[in-house]
C-alpha cells in the first residue's frame, strides 16, 4: 500500500504538477488520438516539454532586463512604469501558476469545442499563444483574489471556453466586411479594439466618401517593423535610452549608475548598458516566443484535428495578421496611429489619471501597437477608409494604454512586475472578473457565473440577430478588401470596384469547414 501511495504522490507532485511535463503528456494524448506513429508521439511530446522550459528561461531574461528599467522609471518620473508584453508576463507567471494554467488551458479548449458543437457559435479558436495568455490571465486574477485552485481551474476553464467562441461572434460583422464571407473569423484577444476601430471608422466617414488606404504608397523602408524581434528590440532600446537620460539628469551620475548590476563606469558605459538591456529584452521575448511556438506546433494540430471531427461547419478563428493582406497600407497606418494614441494615453496617465487614480505609466511598445494597431487599421479602413484607419488605430492605442493600467489593480503581486498583458480583451475581461472575484469565494463564483452567462448569451444573440441576418456595419462603402489580392500585397493587380473580396487561406492544419447542407 505504501508503494502505491508513493507512486501516486510521485505522479501528482513530480509529474502532473510540473507544467512542462503536463503539457508533454497532453500533447502525447492528442497525437495518439490522431493515430500518429510512436516516433511522432514521442518527438512531439518532447518538443512540447522543451518549449515550456524555454518559456521559463525567457522569463528569467525578461525579469533581469526589466528590473533596471523599473528603477529608472521610478526615479525619473516618480511613478511605476510598465511595458505591456503578453509573452513576458505569461512567462513570469508560469513559475508560480504553471500547473493551473496548463489544466485551465486544456479544459478551456474542451469547453470551447463543446460550445461550438452545441450552440450557434461554430467558431474554433486556433490562436494558441493567445489561448495560453488568456489562461494565464484568468489564473493570475482569480488566484490573486483568493479563489481556491479547483474553482480557478474549473470555472476559469468555463470562462475561457466562453470567450473563445463568443468574441469571434461579436466581431464577425466587421471581419466579414473585410474578408467578404464567413470562411474565417478573428481569433485574437484584441477584439474589443477591432470592434471599436470598425465602429469609429463608420462614425468618421458615415457616407463612405473617404478613399481606401490601399490607394496610398507606403515606403518599403517601414516594412522591417513586421519582424517582431527587431521591432521589440528597437522599441525597448529607444525606451531605455529615453528613460536612462531622464533618470541621469534628475538623479545625477552617482545614483543613476547604480541602476545597473555592477554599476556603470561613466556616461558612455551607462548609455551602452541601457542599449544592451533593451536588446536583451528583445532576445528574451524571442526566446519566449520560440518556446510558445514549439509547444503550440505540437499541441494545436492535435486540437485542430479533434475540432474538425467534432464541430461540423466549424469556422476557424485565426490570429490578427490574417486580415493584414486585405489592406497592407492600413496595417502600417493603423500601427502608427495606434502608437500615437499610446503616446497621448501615456501623457494623460502622467499628468492626470496616474496621479488621481494611482495608476502606473503604460509605456507604448512597438510590437503590441503593430499587431493590434495594424489590425485595427484594417478594420477602420473597412468601414471608414483612410479616416477610419487613422481613427481606428488611434482609439486602439488609447485602449491598450488605459486598460492595462487599470488591469494592474487586480493582478496582485504581479502588478509590480514592470510588465503586464497588453491587448484590449485581457484588459476589460481581467478587470471584470478581477473585481468580481474579490467579493469573496461564494459571491465571486456567483458573479463570475453571471459574467460568463451574459457574455455567452450576448454572443448567441449577436450571432442569430446580427451575423446570421447579414448586417453590414458600413453599407455606404464599397468592399474595401477588393483593392488587394491575398498574399503579400506587393505588386498585386487591382480589381474593379465592387468586386468580391479575395480569400486568405487558413494556416496549414486548420480545420476545413464542410460544404453547406443542401
Amino acid at each position: 500500500m505504501n508503494v502505491l501511495v508513493s507512486i501516486a504522490e510521485f505522479l501528482v507532485n513530480e509529474v502532473l504538477s510540473v507544467p512542462a511535463y503536463l503539457i508533454g503528456i497532453i500533447t502525447a494524448i492528442g497525437l495518439i488520438a490522431l493515430r500518429k506513429s510512436a516516433g511522432q508521439v514521442a518527438g512531439g511530446a518532447l518538443k512540447a516539454v522543451l518549449g515550456f522550459l524555454l518559456i521559463g528561461a525567457g522569463a528569467t531574461l525578461v525579469t533581469a532586463s526589466l528590473t533596471p528599467l523599473g528603477v529608472m522609471i521610478q526615479g525619473a518620473l516618480g511613478a511605476q512604469g510598465v511595458v505591456p508584453t503578453n509573452e513576458a508576463i505569461a512567462g513570469i507567471a508560469q513559475e508560480q501558476f504553471g500547473a493551473q494554467v496548463a489544466w485551465l488551458m486544456i479544459l478551456g479548449f474542451v469547453v470551447a469545442i463543446a460550445l461550438a458543437r452545441f450552440t450557434p457559435l461554430r467558431y474554433v479558436f486556433l490562436t494558441g499563444h493567445h489561448l495560453l495568455f488568456m489562461a494565464t490571465l484568468i489564473t493570475v486574477v482569480m488566484a490573486s483574489a483568493g479563489m481556491p485552485t479547483v474553482v480557478v481551474v474549473v470555472l476559469g476553464a468555463v470562462l475561457l471556453g466562453i470567450l473563445m467562441v463568443s468574441l469571434p461572434a461579436f466581431s464577425q460583422p466587421w471581419t466579414r466586411r473585410i474578408s467578404g464571407d464567413d470562411s474565417i473569423a478573428i481569433g485574437h484577444f484584441g477584439t474589443a479594439g477591432y470592434i471599436a476601430a470598425g465602429a469609429v471608422g463608420r462614425l468618421v466617414d458615415p457616407k463612405g466618401r473617404s478613399r481606401s488606404t490601399e490607394d496610398l504608397k507606403v515606403p518599403e523602408s517601414l516594412r522591417f517593423l513586421r519582424d517582431s524581434m527587431v521591432a521589440t528590440a528597437l522599441s525597448m532600446v529607444l525606451m531605455y535610452l529615453v528613460v536612462a537620460v531622464a533618470y541621469l539628469l534628475r538623479a545625477g551620475q552617482a545614483t543613476a549608475f547604480d541602476a545597473f548590476e555592477g554599476g556603470a563606469t561613466d556616461v558612455g558605459n551607462y548609455l551602452m548598458q541601457a542599449v544592451t538591456q533593451g536588446l536583451q529584452f528583445g532576445i528574451a521575448v524571442a526566446v519566449i516566443l520560440f518556446g510558445v511556438r514549439t509547444i503550440l506546433g505540437e499541441l494545436v494540430p492535435a486540437f485542430q484535428g479533434i475540432a474538425a471531427k467534432v464541430v461540423p461547419g466549424a469556422i476557424p478563428a485565426l490570429d490578427a495578421p490574417i486580415v493584414f493582406p486585405y489592406a497592407q497600407n492600413a496595417v502600417l497606418i493603423g500601427f502608427l496611429s495606434s502608437f500615437v494614441g499610446g503616446l497621448v494615453g501615456l501623457l494623460v496617465l502622467g499628468v492626470w489619471l496616474g496621479p488621481v487614480l494611482g495608476l502606473a505609466l503604460i509605456l507604448p511598445g512597438l510590437v503590441p501597437h503593430f499587431f493590434t494597431g495594424g489590425a485595427a487599421g484594417v478594420y477602420g479602413n473597412a468601414t471608414g477608409g483612410r479616416r477610419g484607419a487613422v481613427a481606428g488605430g488611434f482609439v486602439n492605442g488609447l485602449l491598450v494604454t488605459f486598460l492595462p493600467a487599470l488591469l494592474l489593480k487586480v493582478l496582485g503581486s504581479f502588478g509590480s512586475a514592470n510588465t503586464t498583458f497588453g491587448d484590449t480583451d485581457f484588459g476589460w475581461f481581467g478587470i471584470l472578473i478581477g473585481y468580481s472575484a474579490r467579493t469573496g469565494v461564494l459571491p465571486g463564483i456567483i458573479l463570475l457565473v453571471v459574467v460568463g452567462a451574459v457574455i455567452l448569451g450576448g454572443a448567441i444573440l449577436m450571432q442569430r440577430r446580427v451575423v446570421d441576418a447579414g448586417w453590414d456595419p458600413a453599407p455606404a462603402r464599397e468592399p474595401v478588401g477588393a483593392a488587394a489580392e491575398a498574399g503579400d500585397g506587393q505588386g498585386a493587380p487591382r480589381r474593379a470596384a465592387g468586386a468580391a473580396y479575395p480569400r486568405v487561406a487558413p494556416p496549414a492544419g486548420a480545420p476545413t469547414p464542410p460544404p453547406p447542407p443542401a
